[in-house]
């Protein structure tokens, strides 16, 4: 099914299941511990063996020798994968560096080695007594040092629209600030884990993975197999925020421990492993101007950002929402990417708008502040309901104003004072702070396939994953929604490389498309129910298990009364994305308390207002949001993978020294959706949320730690040493 032009008649506007908040249906066996996660397919293949990954000890060089004497001679040692015996092994489209390193070392913790072992402490046991030379190379581990040697993305070209250099030196009021985001850890809950079976020549992974049908392919290419020997299997996720779009070593190296061994094998990566040897956002350095005049109309924009990377990685996309968040008639938007010997960066929860808006929503406080105007008053005076750059290219919807405008009332901004310092409780100095929201939405391609069983229940398949986000249950909603039955007559099958391709899980583009693809398979059905039923119409209706059409009704399930009926399709959304710039807008409100003497930071409240389309599962996307704003907090305050500067690693690389949020950090948080719906979008009318609640979130915070203290930082996190230059006296 091609869309590119809004739908009429909808079955899914009836809104009897679609846009209910609805318990998460996987919900019962993920709390009872039944739902069973990648390493823990115990039942999936006989004779499991376990892996336990050797990382290396430099961040760049090469291996000169590996002796793995006394590690083969450990007990219940069975093999031990390194370079030398892995085979041929080639790269993956979506990685930067190899997954096996050898002879070569490009960053910390790089795999060089996987024991394999009866049992898991045997394997982890032997591998501290694999002895590795290396011949160490000088690196370069700090950003800063690099700026100066970055590249522009062939994929990613500067974005000019006038002539900022001259709108910024005439304008009345101008801004130049710099500000820096550190790198930080996906950090979820779930460690990158898989199992491996061979059959022959044809590999199955059951593994943690957003992205199916991409990491069938890498899987295929990195090991030189054909991509229809290759299945993924992944149900049910822990968490990825990004560190799972991609496949990692531990799936590579279970697949070539399992060839070796003539076992299956497993392999989940510890965690002080993680956090080196797969992906993390990477730090940026951003500078930002802006030009305007003095009633606060935007003249001139320029942001211009800097990110660290292997020599094969990708720049971080951090001065991208200054391309379209703001009217300006002038505008610069460039991304550079700088070598760096560090661990891969990549994509992390909302990549671009998150640190993006860590700045720019700063920079436009400190504008506003110059200007003498209320933040939101000029938010508001520089919206803009056509895109900037392509401005005969309208936004398919566009509501900023109204969420700052609804979350202004909701949130008491009347009652802010913007002196700085001037509201106190005790000994705890109040502040209130503002930002936008902005993240794009995406469509990528999503297909499913629908069985109508003889029983008139239904059945859905597609490959698309289920990070936590309530996949089964919107897929779930909308089968039903379509096919007219109770939400308790869809079984959902989900995360397997035999079904359909879908979207997958990223991007915030997961619930839209990939519910856009099940409504497309759903059409197919319908129409084939409505052929064994003898019914036609434009009046067709399939509602309470029946179908109606003509003033007649007939049982759902007597359509396939003589078997099962199937249908597949997919949708592709044609060249909607030239003739309509679509995202999704918010905005986040945070009050903080700052301990005059110490200048502990509090967050005492929060509020996101969403403007994201239909809302498919309200009590699902809100969860969504708030655990968004949560990880917001958490960049904002404490997030910081510690660069050791000497050596090239992540030093606080596990869940002690690398600080996130926990219950005590967090208080009321409130989310409003703003009711309604985009039939630009797709036939759900729905856009993605998941990552427009983190977008802006931090910067909210770093602007009402201002309102309450005056110290301004740029520099991320705002620790409280960062904080106390500027605290009043104490009275």
């Amino acid at each position: 099914m091609k869309f590119d032009t809004p739908a009429t008649t909808n079955p899914i506007d009836q809104l009897k299941v679609i846009g209910k908040p609805t318990d998460r249906i996987e919900g019962p066996l993920k709390t009872s511990g039944q739902a069973p996660y990648a390493y823990e397919q115990h039942q999936a293949v006989a004779n499991q063996a376990y892996g336990f990954m050797v990382g290396s000890a430099i961040a760049k060089g090469r291996i000169s020798h590996i002796d793995l004497d006394a590690a083969e001679a450990a007990p219940g040692v069975l093999a031990i994968v390194t370079a030398a015996n892995a085979g041929k092994l080639g790269k993956g489209k979506y990685n930067s560096a190899p997954l096996l390193a050898g002879p070569e070392v490009q960053h910390y913790h790089q795999a060089v080695a996987l024991v394999v072992a009866e049992t898991f402490e045997q394997a982890r046991a032997a591998a501290q007594l694999v002895k590795v030379d290396y011949v160490a190379a000088k690196g370069e581990f700090e950003l800063a040092n690099v700026r100066d040697q970055g590249v522009e993305d062939d994929e990613l070209p500067d974005v000019t629209h006038g002539d900022f250099d001259s709108a910024f030196a005439a304008a009345p009021v101008k801004f130049d600030q710099t500000y820096t985001t550190p790198d930080q850890s996906h950090a979820m809950m779930e460690p990158h884990a898989t199992l491996a079976a061979w059959k022959g020549d044809h590999l199955t992974l059951w593994t943690s993975n957003q992205m199916i049908a991409w990491s069938v392919g890498d899987v295929a290419t990195t090991l030189g197999l054909p991509k229809e020997n290759v299945r993924l299997i992944s149900p049910y996720i822990g968490g990825g925020f990004g560190g799972k779009l991609f496949i990692r070593a531990d799936a590579i190296l279970a697949a070539l421990g399992a060839r070796l061994a003539n076992r299956p094998v497993k392999v989940a990566l510890a965690r002080p492993q993680m956090a080196n040897n797969t992906t993390h956002r990477p730090a940026t350095i951003q500078r930002i101007r802006l030009g305007a005049t003095a009633d606060g109309k935007l003249s001139a924009i320029a942001h211009e950002g800097w990110s660290g990377n292997l020599k094969d990685g990708k720049v971080e996309v951090a001065a991208q929402p200054s391309q379209l968040l703001y009217a300006g008639e002038n505008r610069r938007v460039t991304m550079r990417r700088a070598p760096l010997d560090l661990p891969e960066g990549n994509s992390m929860r909302a990549p671009g708008e998150a640190p993006g808006l860590m700045a720019l929503e700063i920079a436009m406080d400190e504008m506003a502040e110059q200007l003498k105007l209320d933040p939101i008053q000029f938010r508001i005076l520089n919206d803009t309901q056509v895109d900037p750059v392509k401005t005969e290219r309208p936004f398919s919807q566009r509501r900023l104003i109204e969420c700052l405008q609804t979350g202004a009332e909701k949130f008491g901004w009347n009652q802010r004072n913007a002196t700085p310092g001037s509201r106190r409780e005790g000994r705890w100095l109040i502040g209130m702070g503002v930002a936008a929201a902005f993240r794009n939405n995406l469509l990528l391609k999503s297909g499913a396939r629908v069985r109508l069983e003889r029983d008139g229940k239904v059945t859905v398949e597609t490959d698309m994953t289920d990070i936590g986000t309530g996949s089964y249950t919107i897929i779930a909603q909308t089968a039903a929604e379509m096919m007219g039955v109770n939400l308790a007559d869809v079984s959902v099958h989900l995360g397997d490389s035999s079904f359909p391709v879908s979207s997958g899980s990223g991007g915030q583009f997961g619930g839209n498309c990939s519910t856009a693809g099940v409504y497309a398979a759903c059409m197919k059905l319908r129409e084939a129910v409505a052929g064994k039923l003898g019914m036609s119409g434009s009046d067709i209706e399939f509602t309470d298990g029946q179908v109606r059409a003509g003033g007649k009704a007939l049982p759902l399930r007597d359509a396939a009364k003589n078997g099962v009926i199937e249908a597949e399709d997919s949708i592709e959304f044609a060249d909607l994305a030239k003739q309509y710039q679509q995202s999704t807008f918010g905005a986040h409100f945070v009050e903080v308390a700052v301990d005059a003497a110490t200048g502990e930071v509090r967050v005492r409240r929060m509020l996101a207002v969403c403007a994201a389309g239909r809302i498919l599962n309200p009590k699902a996307a809100r969860s969504q949001v708030i655990g968004a704003m949560t990880m917001g907090v958490g960049a904002a305050l404490m997030e910081e993978l510690a660069v050791d500067k000497r050596l090239g690693f992540f030093v606080n690389h596990d869940l002690a020294g690398y600080e996130v949020p926990v219950h005590a950090d967090i208080p009321h948080q409130e989310v409003i959706f703003l009711d309604e719906t985009d039939p630009i979008s797709s036939p759900m009318k729905a856009k993605g949320v998941g990552e427009l609640g983190i977008c802006g979130v931090s910067a909210a915070v770093a602007n009402a730690i201002y309102n309450a203290t005056g110290a301004r930082v740029r520099d991320y996190p705002i620790t409280l040493d960062k904080i106390l230059d500027s605290l009043p006296e104490m009275i």
